[in-house]
């Protein structure tokens, strides 16, 4: 077992449950992950969760870059977003950042991120939510 700081304990690679698949096994890693969140991801966790699995109002953007959208399981997605085609990436991204309902009409995303700087530093922080 081993610990971080403060007094949450976390298994050790050794602890994990061997009949776990690879999408199933425990993630390590999210407390680092959310604490190197940039100041511009504040408002995205306001409806976002940085967790395998764990949605709140918006989807969980756990390993976001790189899925179809509309593709996480468990979310209920609008129609629009699933039937739109787009692949998550950096300009993909970038443009939904800027205007999601302009990008997909019908979205239920209303909020955006105006400032190109802060949409590169959130676009930053989800690629390395893997």
């Amino acid at each position: 077992m081993l610990t971080a700081c403060g007094s949450e304990e976390r298994e050790s690679a050794g602890d994990q449950d061997p009949s776990l698949t690879a999408t199933q096994a425990p993630v390590k890693t999210q407390a680092v992950a959310a604490d190197s969140a940039p100041a511009a991801f504040a408002t995205c966790r306001s409806c976002h969760s940085v967790e395998p699995g764990k949605h709140g109002i918006g989807p969980s953007l756990f390993g976001i870059v790189g899925t179809r959208a509309g593709d996480i399981p468990g979310f209920n997605f609008s129609p629009a977003l699933r039937n739109s085609g787009v692949t998550w990436d950096r300009q993909s991204l970038d443009t939904w950042l800027q205007g999601p309902m302009k990008m997909v009409p019908g979205t239920k995303m209303v909020i955006g991120v105006s400032d190109p700087k802060k949409r590169q530093e959130v676009i930053d922080y989800l690629e390395t939510l893997k």
